[in-house]
Parts: structure tokens; C-alpha cells; sequence
């Protein structure tokens, strides 16, 4: 075959006019010429007479005063007959140049001559011009025809290497299209008319048919270019290189001839699913899961390539989806039980946006599965560390922790997606009333914790921050009430023993509590704060008092006087006070109810405290921050060198887990103000106790009453027990509305209506029991006609 380029394959014309005409002149003396000519010469004839009457041809020009008017009429055409025998000459001609472009050789004739000759076959008006003109076109259809068929033993030659076939089959097509467009510029007159009209294809179109006819149906040459193009594919796949343009030239060729979407794609996407059906299986056992996911996003990416390179855009969503099946949608549950459970532990940040990603692709199962496998991990997690009784100290910080590792997640992974942030939240209140009322109670003394003075947040922000935080854990629990009770108790300790670390960050917190809960939730919590801006102000009229009644003694005395129903209960405990305390209180009392009539002062003594000053060793002075049952015992050691147990227990009259609890912090702590005998953690009756004489230490005041703030299992145990007392009250209160509205009610309906109006988590049990308990005091009774309904009691 002659590989020519599209230079040497055009006609070589010649554009002499001169030549041209000659050569016209030469085939037959042409009648219309001649009828040009007689017309020019006639109307010479009449222009000339006009001008000369007389029949002169002087040139005298002869004025006169006549005005001529110029009158333009109509184009009279002349019908322009060609000879009969006109297209058997003129054929051999055009034969020869259509020869001369196939073969990329030089026409003798040039193209001007060959386009007149075509525009007079196809315009000149006679019986005959479908005729001709449809003669020319089955004889070019026929030229075509012989000629493209003189390239089938080329193509079918044994050609071993694959890709040298796909070469010589792309140079072959590409000299077919350059001289197809050759011809069609040709042969446009006969495109423009006799192609118009008739039902024939384009001249053009009976290329691209021709070529599609012989030579890509034919069996042979079809699956060597199909299998060829997928053998490059599949090597590129493989990681090899390959001649891409090679490819897309081919496949332009296929989508040209209409064989794209019949012959060629549905093999590539059958091969494609082939191919990562079995890769899909074979890697998701083989590769860590972020290992997959990576080859997974490379594979995507390498077929979105190919679909700008050379793949047709009409497959792409069926490529993208095959893919997608096979290495996404048919491996979701492996991946997600195989590794997404490692991803999250490992902070894997990257593998689990690019698993959200992936699964994005494959529509809304996907989202939900991950969101399941989120969430799942989150209550297993989560659960862990809330049952385990051992870790109730490190809960709150492994909670916020989590919560703070869960919530980069939200963000970089999950886009802060809004169903995966639900998802967080219901997790999260799941797992975190599995455990009742523990939760609630350690986030409570988390936030005292960090409210004391000395704790570890350096500035405001860092403890607004933390604080924030916790009140997100708050959110979740159910036992609101649980958290009051206990924060309320740990509030009333650091207000009244002087150990908060901000007034701005209390009354910050409780902003906060009022903004989440509502006004009925901190109302007692605002009333603390009222009374000790209140107490302020009482004591300094008492200390007025004083001064004015000039009362001797050299001991200060600062009261708090508290609403009890503000603050929480607190047992009132016996003890023998020294001389001078008793008098004071006395004095103070008298003061207090001669100003405010009709009250009633309680003394509770158990968050006292006291600065003693005193000295142990070498008279150096030393101030000491005790507790009032601490202050106590030592003022004891004024009058005795040692005493013993029962000494101290008789002297002071305490309470034997109070005095034990008080000599524990004095003898046995990290400041031991007492010795011991013997030297053991434990307080046994037989202890004696001697001032610690040696006592050193390099600052001058010391805090030693941190006892007061520590809890003991007794008060947790009680203030345990009064939420479970309120709760039954607000049972009953919610029962009683509920019947006193309905008047009637089946059991089933005044359950549904209880569970609806109280916030706090609670049991089927105890309700019928707090149910059982009214129709007992006779609040409601069972209904005569119906035993499964009660009715109210007015």
C-alpha cells in the first residue's frame, strides 16, 4: 500500500489560464462560447446605430440637447445546452483525477477544468441532468468502491505484532479520510445538487460506508482492532506504557463509523467488570484496609484519565459504575468490619476521608452504612469507658478526650456532615445513660474540679473552654436532676469554705446552666449567690455591732446565713465548742433576730473553718487554714502533751466516722501536725496523739482543711438518695396533674402520659409503684367498671 502524505496525495493543478482554454478548445468547439459572442456583436450593432443615424462611423461627437434615461431590465438567460455525448468525454477525465487522488499521484488535468466540467454535468438544465448526474455519482460510488477493496489483503495480512496491525490499520485510515475530504471538495457541485435531492448518502457518507462495509465488518479485521485496543488498555492497566494517540485515533475511527457503541464498548466494559470483579475480591483479603482504599482511589482516577484521553465520554458513567461496583459497593460491609474500627483507634484521618469519599460515590446505602459503623463504634467505645467502676476517676477526662477525637473526625473526614453529627449525638447519649446517675455525678465533679482554686487551666479562656466541654457531655445525660444535686452540693462547699477559683467563672457556668436547662433548673443555684451577697452585707452591720458595743475578745467571726431552701440538707452534728465561739454565736443571734423577726437560725457546723495561729517548733509563728472539727483538736493540745483516742472523742463529742475522718487528716496526711502511735494509716481506738514538735515547713500560712472538700461515701450515698426522694415527689406530682385533668384514665394511657412529662430516666416498675402508692393514701382509686382504669379522688 502507498503511505503518502497528505501533501503528495493532493492533485498537483494546473492554473494557466491560457492553457486551460486551449485545452477546452481542443476537446469540442463549445456552443455557448459561440452564442456569447453573437449576442456581444448584436448589441454592438444597436449601440452603434444609435449613436450614428446616418450609419457613419466618424468619430465626431455630435452634442445635442436630448436626456437619455438609463433603464435596467431583467437578466435574459440563454438555456445553455450541453452536447449529448458530453459525459462519455468529460467521465475518462474525471475517472483519471479521482485515480490520481486515491492513489496520491498527480492529475494531468487541473482542478478548475475538472470543477467546470462537474458544475456543467450537474446545473445545466436539459431532460437529461438527473441522468448524468446521477450517472456520475454511481460511477464514483463504483471507482470508490474498487478501490477500497484493494486495501482488504493488506489488512488481512499475518501481521504478528499487535500493535504494528493498529498502526498500519490507522495509517489506512487515516489516507482514507484525507482523500475522502478531497474528493468531497471535488465533487461538492454534485453534493450541493443531485446528493440534495436524491436518496443517496453524501459523498462523504458513502466513504465512511464504504469503508465501514469492507473493511470493519469484515470479521478478520474487526477483532484484530477490537482485541488489539483492549490488549493496550489492558496493559496500560497493568502499569505499562502505551501510545494513547494510537488508541484514540482507532476508537475516533469506531465512533465515526457508527461501530463505537455496537462492536467496541460493550466488550470494554465486560473485560472492565471481568478484570476488577476478581481484583476487588482478591485485594480486600490481601491489602490493609487503607492500603485498598488507596488502590481503589488510584483505579478511579486511572479510568477517569482514560475517559479524558481516548475513552468516549458516552461511557464514562457506565465505566465509573462498574468500577465503583466491583471495588466499592460489593466490598462496603468487609471494609467496614475489617478496618474502620483500626482507622478511628489509629487517628487514621486521612484512610477515613478517603473511605467517606469512596462510599459518597456509590449513593445513600453507603453514607448509611458508614454512619451505622460510626455509630456503632461510638456506644461500643464509649460504653467501655463509662461501666468501668475502675475508671470512674479518668471518666470525664477520657470522655472529653473521645469527644474532642470524635469531633476532628466530624470535621476533616465527615465534612461536618449533619446526619453523621447526629449520629455523634445520639451515640453519645446512648452510651452515656447505660450507666445511670454515675455519669451525671462525675461530669458534676468535674466542673468543681476545675472551679477550685488551683486548678490546671492557666487562663479564663482555657477554663471557658473546658467548661464548654463539659456542658456538651451535660447535653447528653438524662439524669439532669442527678447533676443539680451534686454540682449544688460541691458549690455550696467551694462558696462557703472559700475555695473558688472565679465568682465570674460561677456566675459564667451558671449562664450557661440557665441557657441549657431554664430558669426553674438554677433558680436555687441564683439563691445561693443572693445569700452570700446578703451575708456581706449582714456582717457588716455586725461587725458595726461589735465595734459599737465595744464586746471584749480577740476572736473575728465571718457568718454565712443561708436560705435552707436554697442549700443543700446538711445533718446537723453535735460537738462541744470552746467558750468563746459559744459566745459570739449567742451574740450574733440576738443581733440577727432583733433585725429580721419571725426567723430561725440553725448552726451547722460542718463547713466551718477556722485560721489558728500557733506555734510548734522553736516558736516560729505559723498560721494554719483548719476546719472547724480540726481546729478543735488541736486547740485540745493547749492544756495536754498527749491524749488518746477517747480522750479526744470525749472532750470534743464528734461523731466517730467525723472524728476519725478529722484525725486521719491531721496524723496521716501529707502535713502531719499530730504524731501517731503506731505509726498506720488507719485510726484505731487505741492511738495516742502528741503534737508534732519537728512540724516544718516553709510557708507561713498553711492550708490543711481540704478535708471539708472531700467527699465522703456517706454524702454521696445521701445526696444519692434525696434525687431518688425527689423523683418519687415529682412521680406522684405528675400522676395527681395528670388524673386530676382526665378525671379517668386506663393504666396504659396514664403511663404513656407520665413517661411524657418527666425529664428524668425512670423505670415501668417504679412508676406503678409510686401509682400504687397514691391509691394507698387514697388520691385516686381503681374504677368500679373497669379494673385496669383509674379514677381521681377529689
Amino acid at each position: 500500500m502507498s503511505k503518502t502524505s497528505a501533501t503528495n496525495s493532493s492533485i498537483r493543478l494546473k492554473r494557466d489560464h491560457q492553457n486551460s482554454l486551449a485545452e477546452e478548445s481542443s476537446i469540442s468547439p463549445s456552443p455557448i462560447k459561440k452564442q456569447k459572442q453573437q449576442h456581444t456583436t448584436t448589441l454592438m450593432d444597436k449601440d452603434t446605430r444609435s449613436r450614428y443615424p446616418n450609419g457613419s462611423s466618424s468619430s465626431t461627437f455630435i452634442p445635442t440637447n436630448s436626456t437619455k434615461k438609463l433603464v435596467i431590465k431583467n437578466l435574459k438567460t440563454s438555456s445553455l445546452v450541453p452536447p449529448p455525448d458530453y459525459f462519455d468525454k468529460i467521465w475518462p477525465l474525471l475517472k483519471q483525477a479521482l485515480e490520481a487522488i486515491l492513489n496520491g499521484t498527480t492529475s494531468p488535468t487541473n482542478e478548475e477544468q475538472l470543477y467546470r466540467h462537474i458544475d456543467h454535468i450537474c446545473t445545466t438544465s436539459t431532460n437529461d441532468t438527473n441522468t448524468s448526474s446521477n450517472l456520475l455519482y454511481e460511477n464514483l460510488r463504483r471507482v470508490l468502491d474498487e478501490h477500497i477493496q484493494t486495501l482488504i489483503p493488506i489488512l488481512l495480512n499475518e501481521i504478528n505484532d499487535n500493535i504494528d496491525y493498529l498502526r498500519t490499520l490507522n495509517s489506512a485510515w487515516n489516507d482514507h479520510m484525507i482523500r475522502s475530504n478531497l474528493i468531497r471538495q471535488l465533487f461538492i457541485v454534485l453534493d450541493r445538487t443531485y446528493v440534495l435531492h436524491a436518496t443517496v448518502p453524501s459523498i462523504w457518507e458513502l466513504n465512511q460506508d464504504l469503508f465501514r462495509r469492507h473493511i470493519m465488518q469484515n470479521s478478520t479485521i474487526s477483532n484484530r482492532c477490537i482485541n488489539g485496543l483492549l490488549k493496550l488498555i489492558e496493559q496500560e492497566r497493568r502499569g505499562e506504557s502505551i501510545d494513547r494517540s494510537l488508541i484514540k485515533n482507532l476508537i475516533r475511527m469506531l465512533i465515526d463509523l457508527h461501530l463505537y457503541r455496537k462492536d467496541f464498548e460493550p466488550i470494554f466494559l465486560r473485560t472492565t467488570e471481568q478484570l476488577y470483579h476478581n481484583e476487588g475480591r482478591q485485594l480486600i483479603q490481601t491489602l490493609e484496609i487503607s492500603q485498598y482504599l488507596t488502590h481503589v482511589e488510584r483505579r478511579l482516577r486511572e479510568e477517569q484519565v482514560r475517559i479524558t484521553h481516548y475513552i468516549d465520554q458516552s461511557t464514562k458513567v457506565q465505566l465509573i459504575h462498574l468500577v465503583e461496583n466491583n471495588l466499592i459497593t460489593l466490598h462496603t460491609k468487609e471494609m467496614l468490619s475489617k478496618g474502620f474500627d483500626t482507622l478511628i483507634n489509629e487517628n487514621r484521618y486521612i484512610s477515613v476521608a478517603l473511605m467517606y469519599d469512596l462510599l459518597q460515590r456509590i449513593g445513600p446505602t453507603g453514607n448509611t452504612e458508614l454512619r451505622e459503623a460510626f455509630g456503632n463504634y461510638i456506644k461500643k467505645h464509649g460504653r467501655a469507658l463509662v461501666i468501668d467502676a475502675e475508671k470512674d476517676e479518668k471518666m470525664v477526662d477520657e470522655l472529653l478526650d473521645f469527644k474532642e477525637k470524635l469531633d476532628r473526625f466530624l470535621l476533616e473526614c465527615f465534612h461536618n456532615n449533619e446526619k453523621f453529627s447526629n449520629t455523634l449525638k445520639d451515640s453519645f447519649e446512648y452510651f452515656l445513660n447505660q450507666r445511670s446517675n454515675k455519669p451525671a455525678e462525675l461530669i458534676a465533679k468535674a466542673v468543681d474540679a476545675r472551679l477550685r482554686t488551683g486548678n490546671k487551666e492557666a487562663s479564663e479562656e482555657e477554663l471557658e473552654k473546658i467548661l464548654d466541654k463539659l456542658l456538651i457531655l451535660f447535653r447528653f445525660i438524662h439524669g439532669k436532676d442527678v447533676f443539680e444535686a451534686f454540682y449544688k452540693k460541691d458549690l455550696a462547699k467551694r462558696l462557703l469554705v472559700g475555695k473558688s477559683a472565679s465568682v465570674d467563672a460561677e456566675k459564667s457556668m451558671l449562664l450557661k446552666l440557665k441557657q441549657e436547662c431554664g430558669n426553674v433548673f438554677t433558680s436555687k443555684l441564683e439563691g445561693m449567690f443572693k445569700d452570700m451577697e446578703l451575708s456581706k452585707d449582714i456582717m457588716t452591720a455586725f461587725e458595726q455591732h461589735v465595734n459599737a458595743r465595744d464586746i471584749p475578745g480577740n476572736i473575728n467571726m465571718y457568718v454565712s446565713v443561708l436560705t435552707m431552701g436554697f442549700w443543700p440538707t446538711y445533718q446537723p452534728v453535735s460537738a462541744i465548742l470552746p467558750a468563746e465561739f459559744c459566745r459570739l454565736q449567742e451574740i450574733f443571734t440576738k443581733f440577727y433576730l432583733s433585725k429580721h423577726t419571725g426567723r430561725k437560725l440553725q448552726w451547722q457546723h460542718s463547713l466551718d473553718h477556722c485560721l489558728l495561729k500557733g506555734w510548734l517548733k522553736d516558736k516560729i509563728a505559723k498560721e494554719f487554714q483548719v476546719s472547724l472539727y480540726q481546729a478543735l483538736i488541736l486547740l485540745l493540745f493547749n492544756q495536754h502533751l498527749e491524749l488518746n483516742y477517747k480522750d479526744i472523742k470525749e472532750q470534743t463529742k464528734l461523731q466517730e466516722a467525723e472524728l476519725n475522718r478529722t484525725l486521719q487528716s491531721l496524723a496521716c496526711g501529707k502535713i502531719r501536725l499530730l504524731n501517731k502511735k503506731p505509726l498506720t494509716k488507719e485510726i484505731n481506738p487505741d492511738d495516742q496523739f502528741t503534737l508534732n514538735t519537728s512540724f516544718e515547713h516553709k510557708l507561713i500560712r498553711i492550708k490543711i482543711n481540704q478535708v471539708q472538700l472531700k467527699e465522703t461515701p456517706e454524702e454521696n450515698t445521701s445526696t444519692t438518695q434525696r434525687v431518688v426522694q425527689d423523683r418519687h415527689y415529682q412521680i406522684d406530682a405528675a400522676v395527681v396533674r395528670i388524673m386530676k385533668t382526665r378525671k379517668t384514665l386506663p393504666h396504659a394511657q396514664l403511663m404513656s402520659e407520665v413517661f411524657a412529662q418527666l425529664k428524668f430516666p425512670i423505670s415501668t416498675s417504679t412508676v406503678k409503684i409510686r401509682i400504687e402508692s397514691l391509691l394507698e393514701r387514697e388520691y385516686m382509686k381503681r374504677s368500679a367498671d373497669n379494673a385496669n382504669a383509674y379514677e381521681y379522688i377529689a
